[in-house]
């Protein structure tokens, strides 16, 4: 059963959002070109307003990411559920294996890093809709940069967003469109670096009780000992990870307007 629903949220990862995303007065959109489509255009019509306040035509795509990442969220936290439910179930059959042959054991082992992967890849992609649903607007700059065809508009207002940016802040050279992004950029990765500071606590703590159990569990009970002193040393090498984000984010959202012109200028 559990197999079962990890599966079907796989799909639903894949293409639920998209759908119920579209649902609400704002609409959506046919498929990600489209997407790409309308950011890049609405985008433009933003920067050309000269206001910090957000044009209808932006403020509904971004409503619309919001959305997405709120359903895309979702379905990662339920994924990670499933997955950490389904890792415990086949790493304590792994430990009581002691009737089952070397195969069924090492059929055990692969399952086992399977899902445990896999709640990796969950606990990660929750992290990041997390972060999206903080800053749906700094999450969509990406379309801007890439894919579709060349677009003058698009590319004169990359220009003058670069100009700006390159500009002194205190010599009053930027627009409040610009300052808006520049703190919904700082929102963008404050929200990764609280995300990444809270799993890593959760991390520290999961790493001690793993090491203290190892310690003690008697030395008779092999696969037991080897499936704690792994995981401690899965939660080990993740925090030293999420350490290193932690402290990235952190630093990028206190100097978010040279971030912000690293990312427009292709470097970030």
């Amino acid at each position: 059963m559990l197999v079962v629903l990890v599966a079907a949220l796989g799909v639903a990862f894949v293409f639920v959002p998209w759908i119920l995303a579209g649902v609400g007065s704002g609409g959506g959109f046919d498929d990600e070109p489209d997407l790409r489509d309308a950011v890049r255009e609405s985008f433009v019509a933003y920067w050309r307003s000269g206001d910090r306040d957000v044009t209808p035509g932006l403020d509904r795509v971004v409503d619309y990411w919001f959305r997405f990442h709120l359903v895309k969220g979702a379905i990662s936290a339920l994924m990670l559920g499933v997955l950490i439910a389904l890792g415990i179930i086949v790493w304590k059959a792994f430990v009581r294996a002691d009737a089952l042959g070397a195969g069924k054991r090492a059929a055990l082992v692969s399952a086992g890093v399977v899902v445990s992967l896999g709640a990796v890849f969950s606990l990660a992609a929750l992290m990041a809709n997390v972060q999206g649903l903080v800053a749906p607007l700094s999450s969509l700059m990406p379309m801007l940069m890439s894919g579709g065809k060349a677009d003058p508009a698009l590319t004169s207002t990359l220009g003058q967003v670069r100009g700006q940016l390159a500009a002194s802040p205190g010599a009053g050279g930027h627009s409040p469109a610009l300052d808006l992004l520049i703190d919904d950029f700082a929102r963008y990765h404050a929200a990764m670096a609280v995300t990444a500071a809270t799993v890593l606590a959760v991390f520290i703590a999961l790493s001690v009780a793993l090491w203290r159990r190892f310690a003690r569990t008697d030395r008779s009970g092999r696969r037991a000992r080897r499936v704690l002193a792994s995981f401690g040393a899965l939660t080990v090498l993740l925090s030293l990870a999420l350490i290193v984000v932690t402290v990235a984010n952190t630093y990028t959202a206190g100097h978010s307007a040279p971030a912000l012109q690293a990312f427009f200028n292709g470097s970030w």
